[in-house]
């Protein structure tokens, strides 16, 4: 089969289209024939080696021990092991493996979910890993809560756009989204009741204090969102930029991690893992029901893929990007 593989760390470049050989399922695996995958800042993180501590987590010291790139994915079930109950070939499905960026990809039933009837395989690639983060990071660590204040900073981006409808149309909250000048529009029609341009404005000199503050791809310190949160509000980080090669945006999650003790305000920064086939499902409903709608900037064919991470170093993607196969 066609897959993009990587011998060595580094840039795009290193990216290739190579034949390998097409994975085999366990007993308890369904392997799918890939229809489409996101691209998500882990990609980027692996494909890279940064910062540092990724290669300390098991990914590979020197090298990348999982040769074959791409998390999110979407296709339709080419055959699943003895043990397998919930699917059968032929099934529509999205979710979560390793190596999407393929013909064929392996994972675990309870790693899938049905994909949402009135979706594109798409669509359904653009969900796994950003809506999942959205909904964790509001539910399970920001406590949201009907009514709250709610910030979410880069909320054009893949993780911004899951969490801004998510806040409006299933927690009911007031939500203002923070964005680039070009991305104001797109998180207005995703429901956000405010839009601040942070070109133009600076949301933390002044202005409303938040009960929850969804920081996706900040590079603000510490200090300055907590002027805008509420005296026991909470403060969620799950990107950042800068740092580095040693710490990239780590530094201000273990920074809120090592202050929060001491002060009022929780400060938050989870390490997500994958959703489960519970919480795809979930999201499956949302999506068929209208009340979340995946974004998608752009999509590239399978042999492309260094050229979509190309563009989403350069930081204006509106929503997700995704590999048709």
């Amino acid at each position: 089969m066609k897959a993009i593989v990587q011998d060595v760390y580094g840039p795009p470049d290193v990216l290739r289209l190579r034949d390998v050989d097409k994975p085999v399922p366990g007993d308890d695996d369904v392997l799918i024939r890939v229809r489409a995958a996101g691209v998500d800042p882990s990609v980027w993180h692996l494909m890279t080696g940064l910062p540092y501590p990724i290669r300390l987590m098991g990914f590979g010291l020197r090298a990348p021990k999982l040769r074959v790139r791409g998390w999110d994915v979407a296709g339709t079930v080419e055959s699943a092991g003895r043990n397998v109950t919930r699917f059968q070939p032929g099934d529509e499905v999205f979710g979560t493996c390793e190596g999407s960026f393929a013909e064929y990809a392996c994972t675990r039933e309870d790693r899938l979910a049905a994909k949402p009837p009135g979706a594109s395989f798409e669509q359904a690639a653009a969900v796994p890993i950003s809506a999942f983060t959205a909904l964790h990071s509001l539910r399970e660590q920001g406590r949201i809560q009907r009514g709250h204040n709610v910030l979410v900073i880069g909320a054009g981006g893949g993780v911004g756009t899951y969490a801004v409808q998510l806040a409006k149309a299933v927690f009911d909250a007031e939500v203002t989204g923070v964005c680039g000048t070009d991305k104001t529009e797109l998180v207005r029609s995703l429901g956000a009741d405010r839009v601040i341009d942070y070109t133009r404005d600076d949301f933390t000199a002044d202005g409303p204090r938040y009960d929850l503050i969804l920081d996706t791809a900040g590079n603000r310190p510490l200090s300055h969102l907590r002027r805008v949160l509420t005296p026991r509000g909470t403060l969620v980080i799950v990107g950042g930029e800068a740092g580095g090669r040693w710490l990239g945006g780590l530094h201000r999650a273990l920074g809120a991690l090592a202050l929060s003790p001491f002060i009022r305000q929780n400060l938050r920064a989870p390490f997500v893992k994958e959703p489960q086939a519970d919480v795809l499902q979930s999201l499956a409903e949302l999506i068929e029901t209208g009340r979340i709608t995946p974004v998608i900037d752009r999509t590239y064919p399978l042999s492309e893929a260094a050229d979509a991470i190309r563009h989403w170093e350069m930081g204006h993607t509106r929503g997700k990007l995704v590999l048709t196969v």
